[in-house]
């Protein structure tokens, strides 16, 4: 929708330049130099173009609270109220039903990878060093790596239980916060799989997944 909306509104300001009674070479150019600033024939996914879009003055909206927080800009309200996409009211409505679905996703996300931990991995753990029992000698850093399961389920609980109740805020803090704890829960989690047991892992690997179909 979003991108119908952009090509809507070049093509609408053309027309607007063209009832004026210029050519539409001299439109074109005019709307050329304008916006050749956004233009970029370089590699769009490299690290090259932020830094270029950077010296640009060009926004980097690279996660969705950052670009919830432009959707109902002024800006956009004026240009979806000209092409009768949204009126204001329903831009700023449609703006709080996507923060709540953001909101809502990761925080069900987050629970479910704490009740995995407690209820999956960190069981399994233990199982797997009651094996090393006498063999204190093959357990390597298991001990370690376990116990960083457990104190990440803990502080991933902790961020959880600090979420702001505004839905701007909290949109954020579930990107800047809730987020980077997951992803290191799920690292050492990653590292876990490569310890245990295999007949413990209580999850589908992705050779499972992959490849439990050759057997």
């Amino acid at each position: 929708m979003i991108c119908n909306v952009v090509m809507a509104g070049g093509m609408a300001h053309l027309a607007d330049q063209l009832a004026t009674g210029k050519k539409l070479r001299d439109c074109v150019a005019e709307m050329y130099k304008t916006n050749r600033h956004v233009i970029f024939t370089g590699n769009g996914y490299s690290a090259e173009w932020p830094e270029e879009a950077k010296k640009r003055g060009l926004p980097n909206l690279n996660t969705t609270p950052k670009a919830l927080a432009t959707f109902n800009s002024a800006k956009n309200k004026a240009i979806f109220k000209k092409l009768k996409v949204y009126e204001a009211d329903e831009t700023d409505a449609r703006a709080e039903v996507m923060y709540e679905n953001y909101n809502t996703t990761l925080a069900i996300e987050a629970k479910t990878m704490i009740h995995m931990m407690e209820t999956g991995i960190l069981p399994a753990c233990a199982k797997d060093l009651q094996k090393y029992t006498n063999c204190k000698a093959l357990v390597g850093d298991r001990e370690q790596v376990y116990g960083s399961i457990k104190a990440g389920t803990q502080k991933l609980k902790e961020v959880l239980s600090k979420v702001p109740h505004s839905i701007q805020e909290e949109a954020t803090y579930y990107c800047d916060v809730v987020k980077p704890q997951m992803v290191a829960l799920r690292e050492v989690v990653d590292t876990t799989e490569g310890l245990l047991e295999s007949g413990l892992y209580p999850y589908p690997t992705y050779e499972t997944l992959l490849y439990s179909h050759h057997h």
